[in-house]
């Protein structure tokens, strides 16, 4: 039985991207235990968050699932005086996708977006693949590409 395509998938595919499709149990939504079901290093899997500027303007950014989001980092990446995150209501209307299936991907329209600086230094990362429970391993670069994301240290430093 082969799994339904989704919307992100079909847009690796038609932009001549690679990518490698991965499923885990769906009832796992914390980032960290999906890149152990995975059996992945947490550093090469990335969760996609969404954002509001103060002015309402939307932005994504995709960092790795151990990490914290640094708001001032991000908003400077993207020069903004203030970015804060999206309630988790406005998701699904927003981008067509749900919590714990985000995908950078495929959302209902293009949204300015900043991928963590140290994906640059992978081969592939995992990102989801917009449904609970599959993610797709990509080449960050592409990913960045077909996008049109920054890379940037958007990321709480200890």
């Amino acid at each position: 039985m082969s799994e339904a395509k989704t919307n992100a998938m079909r847009e690796l595919e038609r932009a001549g991207i690679k990518y490698r499709h991965f499923t885990y149990d769906p009832t796992e939504t914390e980032g960290v235990k999906v890149a152990a079901l995975l059996g992945q290093d947490e550093t090469m899997v990335f969760k996609t968050l969404v954002t509001v500027s103060g002015k309402k303007v939307n932005y994504v950014f995709v960092i790795p699932v151990a990490e914290t989001l640094d708001l001032k980092a991000a908003a400077r990446a993207v020069g903004e005086k203030s970015v804060e995150m999206i309630k988790q209501k406005e998701l699904l209307p927003l981008t067509g996708y749900i919590h714990g299936g985000c995908s950078p991907v495929g959302m209902k329209k293009h949204f300015r977006t900043v991928i963590h600086e140290s994906a640059q230094n992978l081969d592939t990362i995992f990102v989801s693949a917009g449904r609970v429970g599959n993610q797709v391993e990509v080449d960050p670069k592409s990913l960045a590409k077909l996008v049109g994301a920054d890379f940037a240290d958007i990321i709480m430093h200890k």
